[in-house]
């Protein structure tokens, strides 16, 4: 595929076919994937590609204790709320996703619903975490770097047949995480990516976010 029409092609996909992935096909990915740039060759990454009973452990222990009212437990700050544009951003594609499924505003057990697939990682074969170590905190560097693999992990999939959605619901409570992807304490976990084979039937699969427009971002300096 060329590359303008593997990004432009792209979406998130949060439905999936219930069909595992080959490991040699994931390891495929990663080997594109880890030709991402990061900060003076430092290559901050690590992946932990889990599967099978390990995830489904993951799945329900994330759940449970989200359900039990547990307070969401990251590894490092997060935002709590979006403002603005970005929050304005933020309920167009819930929207575009609602109306996709057919889960009306007042709909609470349906809502409800979708954000427990979130926190089951969209109920996906086969989920990557992605870590860096602790000594690189503070770590926006780093976390840069990570989300440039992580694309890479997503185009290289999309190439191959495969959907992903990155998903920071999925590691909500790292504890969980930590423990059963045999996590070590000296790595911080930042997200993970939903991998599978799309579900076409899944009506969210549909849904492209919409982009913004050039102008509205890019700001030229110095040009004619």
């Amino acid at each position: 595929m060329e590359f303008e029409t593997l990004v432009q092609t792209r979406r998130s996909v949060r439905g999936y076919q219930d069909k595992p992935v080959a490991r040699d096909v994931i390891e495929e990915i990663i080997q594109v994937a880890k030709g991402a740039p990061s900060s003076m060759n430092t290559q901050p990454w690590n992946l932990y590609v889990v599967t099978g009973e390990p995830l489904n452990r993951i799945r329900k222990g994330n759940t449970e204790n989200m359900v039990a009212g547990v307070k969401p437990q990251r590894d490092f700050p997060t935002k709590e709320a979006y403002e603005g544009i970005h929050r304005q951003r933020q309920i167009e594609i819930a929207v575009q996703l609602f109306e996709a499924m057919g889960i009306e505003r007042d709909d609470k057990a349906k809502r409800t619903d979708w954000v427990m697939r979130g926190f089951r990682q969209f109920d996906a074969p086969v989920s990557i975490v992605l870590t860096y170590d602790k000594v690189l905190e503070p770590a926006a560097i780093a976390q840069f770097d990570l989300g440039a693999i992580s694309y890479g992990i997503c185009l290289a999939a999309w190439e191959r047949g495969l959907g992903t959605v990155i998903n920071g619901q999925g590691v909500m409570q790292t504890p969980v995480v930590r423990e059963h992807a045999g996590i070590p304490d000296d790595q911080s976990i930042l997200t993970c990516i939903a991998m599978g084979y799309p579900n076409d039937e899944f009506s969210a699969n549909s849904v492209k976010s919409r982009r913004a427009e050039a102008k509205d971002f890019v700001h030229f300096v110095g040009f004619e």
